[in-house]
């Protein structure tokens, strides 16, 4: 299936946000690896912030992790109180250097998510890449 979904990706041309999205909704995450040395980018790159080389080749992970830290959210921006309270997250993912940011729905207190509990990438809707504890 991974296989079949990488290729899909490739022949459709779909753009990097959309491959981000689509991922996210299998719990995966799409990097950039760096051809030369091997470095993992989170975004597209020009070139790499290691070597600065140009060459890239798309790798997938898991989205699984660590939480590194969060803000707990009570008073919602416009358009997000339904959501209230939830924790913006960093999720920092399993034997790489990459972080990434997404929603944690639920969170009130900081008892309830400790840093360092295990999680992953669940999903992505309108308020972006959902991420629930394992």
């Amino acid at each position: 299936m991974q296989v079949a979904l990488f290729m899909y990706f490739k022949v459709c041309r779909m753009t990097v946000e959309e491959q981000l999205i689509e991922y996210a909704k299998q719990g995966k995450l799409v990097t950039h690896k760096c051809t030369e040395c091997g470095h993992l980018h989170l975004s597209t790159a020009y070139y790499c912030l290691k070597c600065g080389s140009k060459g890239f080749e798309d790798v997938v992970l898991d989205g699984v992790g660590s939480i590194a830290t969060y803000t707990i959210i009570t008073v919602a921006p416009a358009g997000f109180e339904k959501y209230t309270p939830y924790a913006f997250v960093i999720l920092q993912l399993d034997d790489t250097p990459l972080r990434i940011s997404g929603f944690m729905a639920g969170i009130a207190t900081p008892a309830e998510l400790p840093v360092g509990t295990r999680a992953h990438i669940t999903g992505f809707d309108e308020r972006g890449i959902i991420i629930e504890k394992q």
